[in-house]
């Protein structure tokens, strides 16, 4: 393994990290469970999991995806080609894969967040480490399942998900990020208590 692999890793996982940040800080409004509760009691997600929040946050990561795309062309074509970055299949594909990797992120923190709820942690309560993995979960899971549809319907020559992400990767993102989620919560707490104060 050397630091390209570290390098591809990162590239493809920005848009996942945008998704997830995004919705946390554009999202508002309403709820995704509409305010209902399960049957013992407690919200199905809770009101940090809203409709806002889910589509911005996709439609954000994937913007910040196409942006990558772009790149990736022009590194291709460079003395950098050697990094072998991807450009999510290129267009039209990218918006599929990039959809995928995204909306799959926000629907790994959905459904954890329905579990937090049913073990009866609140909004805001840290349950490690699944806080911390589980939009990166989604998103390799949906991502996997979103190739599979593609390659199947041969609409890709070749399989996105294993031509472009190995064991190492995963491993990687895995280590990675939680330490990484832990520090930009820590910065995004402080930062909205000092706005509180202001």
């Amino acid at each position: 393994m050397d630091y390209t692999v570290i390098i591809q890793a990162f590239w493809i996982v920005i848009p996942i990290y945008v998704a997830n940040a995004s919705a946390v800080i554009v999202g508002g409004g309403i709820p995704i469970d509409f305010g209902k509760t399960w049957k013992d009691g407690r919200r199905l997600f809770g009101d940090g999991k809203t409709w806002r929040g889910l589509l911005a946050g996709t439609f954000l990561g994937m913007t910040a995806g196409f942006g990558l795309a772009v790149a990736a062309k022009y590194l291709k074509t460079s003395e950098y080609a050697f990094l072998g970055v991807t450009d999510f299949e290129g267009f039209p594909m990218m918006i599929l894969i990039l959809f995928s990797l995204c909306f799959g992120a926000l629907l790994g923190d959905i459904i954890e967040s329905f579990f937090k709820r049913r073990i009866g942690k609140d909004r805001g309560q840290d349950w490690i480490p699944f806080d911390q993995l589980d939009f990166l979960v989604g998103a390799l899971v949906f991502s996997f399942l979103m190739s599979e549809f593609l390659y199947f319907l041969r609409l890709t020559c070749y399989h996105w998900f294993f031509h472009n992400i190995t064991i190492w990767h995963i491993l990687i993102l895995l280590v990675i990020t939680p330490f990484i989620h832990i520090t930009a919560n820590v910065l995004f707490r402080k930062a909205r208590k000092k706005k509180t104060k202001n």
